[in-house]
């Protein structure tokens, strides 16, 4: 699993590096250019939904090796793009064929592990796929300079070829799905095994009790609203500022080359080891209180990148990377968590959909208001939605608490 999320998530942001070099060769403005990233993820929003369920008929695995298979093809193909508008059809089928993976991925896990550690393997697989992303903007960037953004993006689908061979070689066949007196994960709400309510709410009922799975079922949508506003606005505000990074590293008055400008994509890590270590956050200060704690260290790092110093800009970078991959995985497995085990497909693939629906519109929309207004008004922009999430996570705690399914 780890090998096909960097093999995937390398080809899907590949391109974000480069985007000043595409800018330059179809001349382009960076809201245009940002389009070979938009495209990419929009299609995969759509194509998630439809992914999932097909997976629920063929087999999550069979979907997943699709997905590693094609994208990768699409992505030794990409840099023979005689246009820019071609380029942007082989991103759309792209982003189509990455959408098996990530849109099946963390179903896929629930079922091989359970409930119980679903937070931990999620938080790993995120991981994982930050490494790809990682790795994909820091080998294009540094390919950039020296090979030009066809040599750059042959470089990172040639790396993800190798790890694509891997996941096909090595990936478990389907596995059972887990029994519902298994005990789950802590939800949102409920109590953890052995301890008090996460929330200090009255808790859920416990999986194994006659009531547990029509509850689950009854309160899907209304759990549902926080970690989907992080997905669509945390996701659209994190897209955005990195697809603007590019051009304001390389232009006056920090005037950065490629390669050293993609030096910002090694705030990533940071990134890894929050998603990481988020499942262990949110078993200790509970989903709502870890998650909007996650929020508010990223709209830190949001504005510590509004200075001119470069220091002070990567620190940023670095804080706003932790802040929001531990946000990212504390929903994702908030999703997973609060599903009934036959809802957890189409509940990943909600979640992937907006996921991905706020990188391809924020992204892009954070790209044309920096080209027409500058990097203090993306700051404020991106600041005000990463609010708005926050306000959402915690509308779902009340209403959640008052409809009696706990805190």
């Amino acid at each position: 699993m780890a090998a096909a999320g960097v093999s995937t998530f390398a080809l899907l942001y590949a391109p974000q590096p480069v985007l000043p070099q595409l800018a330059a060769a179809f001349r382009l403005d960076p809201g245009g250019a940002s389009l070979a990233m938009g495209v990419a993820t929009g299609a995969l929003a759509v194509a998630v939904l439809p992914l999932a369920w097909l997976a629920g008929l063929v087999g999550r695995r069979r979907v997943i090796v699709w997905s590693v298979t094609a994208s990768t093809i699409i992505g030794l193909l990409l840099p023979l793009a005689p246009s820019f508008s071609v380029l942007l059809v082989m991103r759309a089928v792209q982003g189509v064929a990455v959408a098996g993976f990530a849109g099946v991925a963390a179903a896929y896990l629930a079922d091989a592990v359970g409930t119980a550690r679903l937070p931990g393997a999620v938080g790993a697989m995120i991981a994982g796929n930050s490494v790809g992303g990682m790795l994909g903007r820091l080998g294009a960037g540094f390919a950039a300079e020296p090979m030009g953004w066809h040599g750059a993006l042959l470089a990172v689908a040639g790396l993800s070829l190798l790890c694509a061979l891997f996941a096909v070689l090595t990936l478990p066949h389907d596995a059972t799905p887990r029994p519902r007196s298994e005990t789950p994960a802590p939800r949102p709400g409920a109590p953890a095994a052995g301890s008090g309510t996460l929330e200090g709410g009255s808790g859920a009922p416990a999986a194994g009790s006659s009531d547990a799975g029509p509850a689950r079922r009854a309160r899907l949508g209304v759990g549902m609203i926080g970690p989907l506003a992080v997905g669509i606005l945390g996701t659209g505000s994190f897209v955005a500022l990195y697809n603007a990074a590019g051009f304001r590293l390389a232009a006056p008055p920090l005037s950065l080359a490629p390669a050293a400008a993609s030096l910002v994509f090694l705030s990533y890590a940071m990134g890894t080891a929050s998603s990481a270590a988020a499942g262990r956050l949110a078993e200790r200060l509970g989903w709502t209180r870890a998650l909007v704690a996650a929020l508010a260290v990223t709209t830190v790092g949001f504005v510590l990148t509004a200075h001119t110093s470069l220091p002070l800009i990567a620190t940023g970078f670095a804080v706003l990377t932790a802040g929001f991959f531990a946000a990212h995985a504390m929903a994702t497995a908030w999703v997973a968590a609060d599903a009934a085990p036959h809802a957890r497909g189409r509940a990943a693939g909600v979640y992937t959909l907006c996921y991905y629906l706020g990188s391809g519109v924020g992204g892009t929309v954070g790209s044309v208001v920096y080209a027409h207004a500058g990097w203090a008004w993306l700051i404020g922009l991106t600041s005000a939605w990463l609010t708005l999430a926050a306000l959402a996570v915690l509308l779902t705690r009340r209403s959640k608490a008052s409809s009696g399914a706990g805190g």
